[in-house]
């Protein structure tokens, strides 16, 4: 069971390559593995710094 690695970086190329092993496991492994890189997404986006221009 391969799931993603929350303390690595995710560039657009490999986020396609790692939905790409998820999609390619089974059912439940990849519930699991979806839900570890949603978590993993949304740690990044609410550290990242706020667009000082947007409302």
């Amino acid at each position: 069971m391969v799931q993603p690695d929350p303390s690595r970086e995710i560039d657009p190329g490999d986020l396609l390559s790692t939905l790409e092993v998820i999609e390619a496991q089974p059912l439940v492994t990849r519930a699991d593995a979806y839900e570890a890189l949603h978590d993993t997404l949304a740690r990044r986006l609410e550290a990242a710094p706020a667009d000082p221009a947007a409302p």
